[in-house]
């Protein structure tokens, strides 16, 4: 395709995204409350599991602004998450003029692997979040009384949610650079001192509340996936990993 095919193409494909995006949050906000509900469960299960942290699980508005913002946000990032499919398959589709019919063949497997893992450190960080908060609290002292921002809060698990998200989508980038030769399983595996320092440190870059159990709750987990990665690499490329092993 010419130039400008190519651009109108990409206006096509990023078209669909944002209606998928815009029909995802719209979805959101017809059930807000009881999305609502189920982000703010973690904190209120902790409050009523912990009452010396003197919580009761509520959370306040501070400012008129301050419902609607949270409003809005819930519904624009769970619109990009119950979209995530369709937006993956549009990206998918962009690229696949450049590829061969061979790689065409990953199609499929890619936006389900994408899909899994993406909702796998979703569901992860919901798990965290308790733990999380609990390290939090209890590190702010005995003289503190908590009292959580709508706005804040939602923040924050926006922010854990998306990063363990996003972070958990990585082996699908290593196991990519292998087919496409960039990387090797040995080079991988060779490297796996800096690979697991590099992961840590990104870990806690990315994730909001820089506590150590969400620190470890999303490097652990992407440590095994590096090696996971690297395993499905091989018996992928095994006739050019058994050569480069050699």
């Amino acid at each position: 395709m010419s130039l400008l095919e190519h651009l109108a193409e990409l206006r096509q494909r990023i078209v669909r995204s944002v209606l998928a995006v815009g029909l995802g949050a719209a979805g959101i906000l017809v059930f807000y409350d009881p999305v609502l509900e189920f982000l703010t469960r973690p904190y209120r299960d902790l409050c009523a599991r912990r009452p010396e942290f003197g919580c009761d699980g509520t959370l306040f508005a501070l400012g008129p602004l301050d419902g609607l913002s949270a409003r809005m946000r819930i519904a624009g990032y769970g619109g990009l998450v119950l979209a995530l499919p369709v937006l993956l398959w549009q990206i998918w589709r962009f690229v696949v003029p450049a590829l061969t019919r061979r790689e065409r063949r990953w199609t499929v497997p890619f936006i389900v692997a994408a899909t899994v893992l993406f909702l796998a450190g979703c569901s992860l960080a919901y798990w965290t979040l308790a733990r999380a908060l609990e390290f939090l609290i209890a590190w702010s002292g005995t003289d503190v009384e908590q009292a959580f921002q709508i706005t804040k809060y939602v923040s924050l698990v926006v922010l854990m949610v998306l990063s363990f998200g996003v972070g958990f989508l990585s082996p699908l980038l290593i196991v990519f650079l292998q087919l496409a030769g960039v990387v090797t399983p040995r080079g991988l595996v060779g490297q796996w001192r800096y690979a697991i320092v590099t992961i840590f440190f990104v870990a806690a870059v990315i994730t909001p509340s820089g506590d150590p159990v969400t620190l470890a709750a999303l490097g652990v987990p992407l440590t095994m996936l590096y090696f996971l990665a690297a395993l499905v690499g091989w018996l992928l490329t095994r006739h050019r990993a058994v050569e480069d092993w050699s």
